[in-house]
């Protein structure tokens, strides 16, 4: 039960649920995220790590896929030049979801 309540209490964030939505079906640079929420980046790296914490989603690190977007300060190597990737980490997440919506919708 312990782990279920650890799954609700991440969802129960405007934020977080955006992030969730935000990913589905796909993988995204924290990068990507930050925009969407309208947070800045510290704050939304900590909602991720609720996230992750929740196993909700999961993260890998991986070469930057657009140099051309970000800026590095100078001097920075190529392999320095990375990005962390999130992901839904099981889809059953948004049948969840969709169920929630539908329980909300009855008031």
């Amino acid at each position: 039960m312990e782990n279920q309540v650890k799954i609700l209490k991440a969802l129960a964030d405007e934020t977080r649920l955006l992030i969730v939505e935000f990913l589905k079906g796909t993988e995204k640079c924290v990068y990507e995220i930050t925009p969407v929420t309208g947070k800045s980046q510290p704050t939304v790296s900590q909602h991720l790590k609720t996230l992750r914490e929740a196993g909700i989603i999961k993260f890998r690190k991986g070469p930057v896929r657009a140099p051309g977007i970000f800026e590095f300060k100078e001097g920075v190597k190529e392999d320095e030049k990375y990005c962390y990737y999130y992901s839904i980490n099981d889809e059953k997440i948004f049948e969840m979801l969709k169920i929630l919506k539908e329980i909300a919708k009855r008031d």
